[in-house]
């Protein structure tokens, strides 16, 4: 069974650091593009930072120079480093996945999420 299992969330001040972390495990033959999404209360989910095998990165504009994605293939993890971190990144945020399972197929992954509050 293939599962993508965030960590790294939790309660930080304005302008402070977290760094999310998520490793993918099971049967696992390839990794493609992974990404960071978030979903605020009564908002919805919304992408954040992505990065593809060849490490070719996205941020939306809400995050960038604030956040930076990188990815770690020898141990199927994806990180989201976060910085300088505001009231309004607070979220549950989810991590995404292309993966080529033991079935020899891409699918999409999702993680379950973290929660992210940001006191002002």
């Amino acid at each position: 069974q293939v599962q993508l299992v965030e960590s790294g969330g939790g309660l930080v001040q304005y302008g402070g650091s977290l760094r999310l972390s998520c490793v993918a495990s099971g049967s696992i033959r390839g990794i493609g593009t992974m990404s960071w999404y978030r979903q605020a209360p009564g908002k919805q989910r919304e992408l954040v930072a992505t990065i593809t095998d060849d490490r070719s990165t996205n941020y939306a504009d809400s995050v960038k120079g604030r956040f930076t994605i990188s990815r770690d293939n020898a141990k199927n993890t994806v990180y989201l480093q976060m910085a300088s971190l505001l009231p309004e990144d607070t979220a549950v945020y989810y991590c995404n996945a292309r993966l080529l399972t033991g079935m020899i197929r891409w699918d999409y992954y999702w993680g379950q999420g973290t929660q992210v509050t940001v006191s002002s």
